[in-house]
């Protein structure tokens, strides 16, 4: 009787977390083939929905920049369009001097050091081999390294959810990816926690043929910001709601 009870214990326990199915989905095409991609997601069995928007580009025919907004008097769409950028995200966490905290590298220059926390486990970095997501103690600063941001935590990492992630805060997220192939991703969702975000990345196939490697959380909540170029010249657009401390670019090569 008890292990009948156990096994029942078990199958309940496992039909009861969240089951993300795509509801709908859309993709409009960007300049240098870079695309935007729109998610509608829901769990069934807690009757949720998020949606998730991406930018998806090669990383032969695109880079990134870290941009910076030091006095956070200007908005991501504003400086995604003087930069002439194809898409791009808000950046990493700052604290309330408007300081980043954690690792920011622009155009080859160290503007803060790497910082060794519970939080920022890993770094985003472009260079000369392309957009790769690294741990922090893997990060080597290279003469070749032209962007970096630290932030964290890791979201997916060998394809795989990442255990122990908190499960009941909601928020907005925004986070940046690599793929088994040559694209890599920048992208927001809506509230989510970090525990389920984590499983929707590395279970659901947001686009065809796409398998993220390794994911990492940027800094998100009300920094939350999304800007994308669509090939005809007009853009869509997630406005951060609050002044941000840096932005993600992607530009072409």
């Amino acid at each position: 009787m008890r292990f009948r009870c156990a096994v029942f214990f078990l199958v309940f326990a496992a039909t009861a977390q969240a089951d993300w199915t795509i509801l709908s989905s859309a993709s409009e095409p960007g300049r240098t083939g870079i695309v935007h991609r729109h998610v509608v997601l829901e769990d069934g069995t807690r009757n949720e929905r998020i949606t998730v928007d991406l930018a998806i580009f090669s990383t032969k025919s695109c880079g990134l920049r870290v941009l910076q907004n030091e006095g956070g008097a200007e908005s991501l769409a504003d400086v995604m369009k003087h930069e002439k950028c194809l898409a791009g995200v808000n950046g990493g966490y700052f604290d309330e001097k408007f300081a980043p905290i954690g690792l920011r590298m622009t155009n080859g220059q160290l503007i803060a050091p790497l910082q060794r926390a519970r939080l920022i486990t890993g770094v985003l970095v472009a260079s000369s081999r392309g957009v790769q997501i690294v741990r922090s103690r893997e990060f080597s600063r290279r003469p070749t390294v032209t962007a970096a941001i630290q932030c964290g935590p890791f979201l997916v990492d060998r394809g795989q959810p990442i255990g122990g992630l908190n499960d009941s805060h909601l928020a907005r997220r925004t986070f940046a990816a690599t793929t088994t192939g040559d694209r890599a991703l920048v992208g927001v969702c809506s509230s989510v926690s970090l525990a389920e975000f984590s499983k929707v990345l590395a279970i659901t196939s947001l686009a065809e043929n796409l398998r993220i490697e390794r994911a990492l959380n940027l800094d998100g909540g009300s920094s939350t910001g999304f800007w994308f170029a669509r090939e005809n010249g007009s853009t869509f657009s997630i406005s951060e709601q609050k002044p941000v401390r840096d932005f993600v670019g992607i530009v072409p090569k």
